[in-house]
Formats: C-alpha cells, structure tokens, sequence
C-alpha cells in the first residue's frame, strides 16, 4: 500500500479536531482529517447543541411565567422542539462540516483511523496516511456503563438516544445525578414525560458548590421530576408492561425508557496505542502543550475530553489551538514557549475552567467552588437579590460564591445559580485567569439595574 503523506494527521473530526486539524493548516501545514461517523462530532449531533435545543423551550416556559402580562400555554409543543432541534443538529447530514473542511484547507478523510507505526495512521484497514510532523488524537470519549443486573437484558438509553430521541416517552428513568441527568430530567418533564431522577448522594452535581446542588434540586422538583435522592438501581427488568427498576431501598419504578447517564470515560480503545506501550482506555495524558507524555518523540498530541483534562467541549478547543499552533510552530521552527499562559500552552486547564448546567436554575462556575483545604482563602456567599434579579423574574431565587486567594488578593473561584446565570460566567472567567486585584476588580462598575449588580454585592459582602 502506497502511503499518502500529510505533514499532520488529526484523529476525530469533532470540534476539538477541527480546531487542531484548521490551527495546523493555518500554519501552512497540510493535513488529513479523519473521522469514523460524523463530522462535527458528538458536540453538533447528539450532545451539547441538541440538549440545549431540548432544554431552551421548557426553560423559556418557565421564564415567562415569572413576569405578569405575559400570555403563555402551560404546555410546550414537543413535535416543534424536535423539528428546531433537528435544524441545528442537520438531521445528522454532516456534508456542511465536510465542506467546511475543505474550504479551510484541510483533506476529510472518512474511516476509522489506527495508529500503526510512528507517525502512521491506518485508515479503514488499507489505507496509509504518514504524517511529517505529527498525529493528534481528538477522539473524545464514550459513555461508561455500570454493572447492573439485568441491564444487559433491555437497550438503555445513554446520551446520544436521549438528545436524538423524536418521541417523548410517557415514563423515562434517568440514573445519574451529572450534567447529562439533570439536563435531561428536566427537558423531558418540560417536553411532557413522568421523570424519576436516581441519584446517589443528597443532592445532585456533586462536584459543584453545595448550595448549586440544592437549587437545581428544588427546580427539579418543581417541574415536576420525581427526585430519588440516596439511591441507585441494583436491578433492571425488562417486561411487557416497560421496564422495572429496583431500587436500592427495594422498592420499583416501571419505566418506558431508562437513561444512563453516569459518567464518560476517554475513547482510547481501538486507536493502536499499545503499539506504543500506552495501555487503551485510559486517558492520554498530555502537557500543556498538548503532546503525550508517555511517547518518545515529539510526534504524538492530543486534546479534548481523550486526555481527561477539562472534559468540556470548549476547553477541549482551547487544548486543541494550544496543540495546533506547537505543531505548526515546530514544524516552521519558530520557538515554542512552554511556559505558563503562552498562546502554545492549555495553562487555564489547571485553574479557571468554565462550565455551564442549562437546568431551569443554571448553574455557571468556573475555578474553585471551595476554599483549598488547609488555606487561607475566604469563601464568600450572597443571594443574588439585586435591582436586575428582581426585574428580570418575580420571586427571582439565586446565589453567588466567590473564592477569595487573601494572601494575593485574587479570586480562585466564583459560582452563579439562578435564571439565566450563565452569561455572567466570562466576567469571572476573565477576573480568575487575569489575576485581577479586588481592589481593582472594585472599579469595574456593573450596569444598573442588570444581574451583574452581583459583583457590587459580593465585593461589599466581602469587606469593599
């Protein structure tokens, strides 16, 4: 088999490649694309734009609602959601991003891509594409599925059947109390189904700020998910009648369709890796300028949720014009500066991640979302109850925390929950990654009367 030579090759055509594959090209470099379902990705077709899809309409009912005067149903047309949510997903024709692919310059490759060799992938069995330079793995990950008895026996729902689903299931189970659950608890209550949510703990979005687990508990429950807290499912039983859950307190839910959503893992297996001693279903771990750690050479990169760093589709991005642009660079044999915060390093990964929860409260957090254990940091925690809030919605119900680094006077952290909070994340991003004084921080004078008033308060609560 004759080899075709690329001088980079990008595994996985979702957002994260194309950001590495179109960094690489606008180096001047020239690079093969390779992808084995969509182009676009898990992020376009079946996560991140289809579940806000689902979600906007509820969240939206819920909205109007809270403002007098305004003429609202009570209930939200579920043939129409679907058919927005098919437009922005494209019904699955990736033809688009293929186009966009060529016009940025970059070869689409369809095909399951294996790594075979040093800078050798295999594409489909049989066809041989080498790279000059280098390969950058962007493949994502896959759900993890846990051992239950009897779950074999039915076909779940994971992710991808929940947000391409066209029907609305008159009973759904949902197990898992991350992003995916509560997401998509809550799309279907609005869309009309009778939702029980299993979770383990006493409040869902464990990894989030305490009080974000309570109010987004609350807003479950009041658009009517059945919220089973301290439990999970010990068995699964297919039937006639739908599907049986036992619980872990023995008790049984009857189900039509059962959602797993317990978490993702990265999609290692079957890219070759243990020809290079790297064992397949663990992450690639990188450093900062994306390159894997555990392979000789300066060959290997990759970014995104594959490398188990930030599993965001944005931070994903970042990491991938961090790993583009060291590419290109070395291949142009411009130095590449290593160091914190340079334009070839994922710097950010370690300190002020993003990340938005679209339930009806939102949940925005970036940094911290407690004092480091030992330290000297300061937690701060307001309502959020300013001019803007209570404009914005009646009984308006949020909060706010921020972190406080008090040796350097910085913040580590900062959460918003409540309607419509997300938006308020990029200002606390950019105050975390830019080290910004308080004192300074002072003179940023929020907009009245808006929601951002919030930062006076948290300032003024903390002793400004």
């Amino acid at each position: 088999m004759a080899a075709e030579t690329f001088d980079v090759v990008v595994i996985g055509a979702g957002p994260v490649g194309e950001v590495a594959a179109e960094r690489a090209a606008r180096g001047g470099l020239k690079v093969a694309l390779v992808e084995h379902e969509r182009f676009g990705g898990e992020c376009s077709y079946w996560a991140c734009i289809p579940s806000k899809a689902l979600l906007r309409p509820g969240n939206l009912l819920a909205a109007a609602k809270r403002v007098p005067g305004v003429p609202v149903g009570d209930r939200i047309d579920p043939a129409a959601v679907f058919a927005r949510r098919d437009w922005f997903t494209g019904k699955g024709d990736d033809s688009g991003q293929v186009d966009w692919a060529r016009g940025a310059g970059i070869e689409p490759v369809r095909g399951h891509g294996e790594i075979t060799g040093e800078r050798e992938v295999t594409v489909g069995g049989d066809r041989v594409l080498t790279a000059r330079h280098a390969v950058i793995v962007c493949t994502g990950s896959v759900p993890s599925t846990p051992s239950i008895p009897g779950l074999d026996t039915i076909r779940p729902w994971g992710s991808r059947e929940a947000t391409s689903a066209s029907s609305v299931p008159p009973r759904l189970g949902v197990l898992g109390g991350g992003v995916v659950g509560v997401e998509m608890a809550q799309a279907f209550a609005s869309l009309g189904s009778e939702v029980h949510l299993v979770i383990s703990g006493p409040r869902p979005l464990p990894r989030n700020a305490g009080f974000a687990g309570d109010l987004v508990l609350a807003g479950l429950r009041e658009a009517g998910v059945e919220v089973h807290t301290d439990s999970g499912v010990s068995k699964v039983a297919g039937g006639n009648a739908g599907t049986e859950l036992t619980l872990k307190d023995g008790s049984t839910l009857v189900v039509d369709e059962f959602l797993v959503a317990t978490g993702r893992r990265p999609a290692t297996a079957g890219l070759g890796l243990e020809r290079l001693g790297v064992e397949p279903g663990h992450p690639l771990e990188t450093g900062d300028t994306g390159r894997v750690s555990a392979v000789d050479g300066d060959w290997l990169y990759a970014a995104g949720d594959v490398t188990g760093r930030a599993p965001l589709t944005h931070q994903g991005k970042y990491g991938a014009r961090a790993a583009g642009d060291t590419v290109a660079a070395l291949a142009a044999g411009t130095p590449v500066s290593a160091s914190p915060w340079s334009r070839f390093t994922a710097t950010a990964d370690h300190h002020a991640v993003p990340q938005v929860v679209f339930t009806d409260p939102e949940v925005a957090a970036v940094g911290l979302a407690d004092a480091r254990p030992g330290s000297a940091d300061r937690v701060v925690d307001i309502d959020i109850a300013v001019a803007g809030s209570s404009l914005h919605a009646d009984g308006y119900t949020g909060k706010a925390r921020m972190v406080v680094d008090t040796e350097r006077n910085v913040l580590l952290g900062v959460t918003f929950v409540g309607q419509d909070v997300s938006e308020l994340l990029h200002s606390a991003t950019i105050a975390i990654v830019g080290e910004v004084p308080l004192d300074r921080l002072w003179h940023a004078v929020p907009s009245f009367p808006t929601i951002s008033e919030v930062w006076l308060r948290l300032l003024e609560a903390y002793g400004l």
